[in-house]
Order: C-alpha cells, then sequence, then structure tokens
C-alpha cells in the first residue's frame, strides 16, 4: 500500500487532514436582477476553498441543498430536520470513510441553513465527527441581495453590473432587500430593518467592501480550524 505523505507541502499541521471543509448554501434562491440564483453557494465554496489552501485542510466541496425558514419563500428549499438527514448526513459518512476525518467545519453562506444547527449535536453522536457551524458570512454581509452581497459578488466576477439599476426594480425583485417579501418582514424584525436600510440608501457595489467581507470570513473560518487542530 502507498505510504501517504501528510507532511508535504504547505499546511498548518499534518492534523490538518483530519479536517474537511464542507461550503453550503442555496443554488435556487432569487438574487434580483445582478446576481445569480447561486449567489450564496458561490461564495459559500470560495470561502471553503481558500481556508483549505490557506491551511491544507480538506475540501469536500459544497451540499447541493439547502433549508430555508417557512416564511421566507424567494427559492427553492426543504425543510432543516430533511436536509440533515438526506442530504448532509450522507455527505459527511462518504467524506469521513473515504478521507480518513474526524472533525468538519461546515462553512455557511445562506441563512436560511442556520436552523440546521438544531440537529449538528446528535449528528456529531450518529457519526461520531466534530462538526462546527462557520455562519460568519452571513452574520456580517447584510441585507439580501444588498450591497454587501453584490460588492462580494463583484469581486468573484458574478455580478451583472448593466442590471444594477434594475435590481432595485422591487416589484420585479421583491426578494432584493427582501423589501417586497412581507410575509418575512412580518415575521423577522431583523429581515425588516435589514429592508428598510435598502428602501433608506439602496444598493451599490463597493470593492473593497466586498474584498474586506469575503477576508474577515475566510480568517473566521480559519480560526475554526485552528481551534479544532488545538
Amino acid at each position: 500500500m502507498t505510504e501517504l505523505k501528510y507532511s508535504s507541502g504547505k499546511i498548518l499541521s499534518e492534523k490538518v487532514h483530519k479536517i474537511g471543509l464542507l461550503a453550503l448554501g442555496s443554488h435556487l434562491e432569487n438574487h434580483g436582477a445582478a446576481l445569480p440564483i447561486d449567489t450564496d453557494s458561490k461564495i459559500a465554496a470560495y470561502l471553503a476553498l481558500q481556508a483549505s489552501l490557506r491551511t491544507g485542510a480538506k475540501f469536500l466541496g459544497i451540499l447541493y441543498a439547502a433549508s430555508e425558514y417557512s416564511y421566507v419563500k424567494h427559492g427553492k428549499h426543504m425543510p432543516p430536520q430533511e436536509l440533515v438527514k438526506k442530504r448532509l448526513k450522507p455527505t459527511l459518512q462518504a467524506a469521513k470513510k473515504c478521507l480518513n476525518l474526524d472533525k468538519v467545519v461546515l462553512i455557511n453562506g445562506h441563512g436560511g441553513n442556520v436552523p440546521i444547527q438544531e440537529y449538528l449535536a446528535g449528528l456529531e453522536k450518529e457519526l461520531n465527527l466534530k462538526i462546527l457551524f462557520n455562519n460568519k458570512i452571513v452574520e456580517i454581509e447584510g441585507p439580501h441581495a444588498g450591497t454587501g452581497e453584490l460588492s462580494m459578488g463583484a469581486v468573484l466576477g458574478i455580478v451583472d453590473i448593466d442590471k444594477l439599476e434594475e435590481h432595485c426594480h422591487f416589484d420585479e425583485h421583491p426578494e432584493v432587500g427582501m423589501v417586497g417579501l412581507t410575509e418575512a418582514r412580518k415575521h423577522s424584525a431583523g429581515i425588516d430593518e435589514g429592508a428598510n436600510k435598502v428602501l433608506k440608501e439602496g444598493v451599490c457595489v463597493d470593492l473593497e467592501l466586498g474584498e474586506n467581507l469575503l477576508e474577515t470570513a475566510i480568517e473566521d473560518v480559519i480560526k475554526d480550524i485552528i481551534t479544532l487542530l488545538y
């Protein structure tokens, strides 16, 4: 059998090979006119890959499904418990077996995935796998499809600048800032606050902001990796 050279390359420690990084996003969610429907997935995958490149932790790709709060209706999602049981569990089982992992960081780029945290303790016990949920980018990016996501999207090259003006036609794109998602605004004070901010200030592309948001989130993931190492 081939002896694998775990000490090779630029890595934090040989122990980093026991840590996997799995991105969580949403592939089917409207993001206005200027951003694609898989914006959250692209951002989350970028964060996970960059953290992997800088540390040596195993890049596991991205989960091909997402959950959402019942009162937020701007995409196609599945209930949190179903996502964990039918999508996340099999993915982590396979990763653990194939790569000999014992720890995983879930890098979340979609706010609707936050409720799955309720089920992670049980999943840890079932799989005998330490799981951390990193939600930094969701916490700092601001309103949905707003300036934060537009700015990160511009850095990543996924924004159609020619559609920026159309982006804030809320009758056509009610999901921008969730301005037109009445039920969501009614159920969540945070969503309503963000919607009011977009209505008052509009949106723009700020490359410096986008770079800062991405870098802040990557560094936070790396902190989680270091925590799992030591």
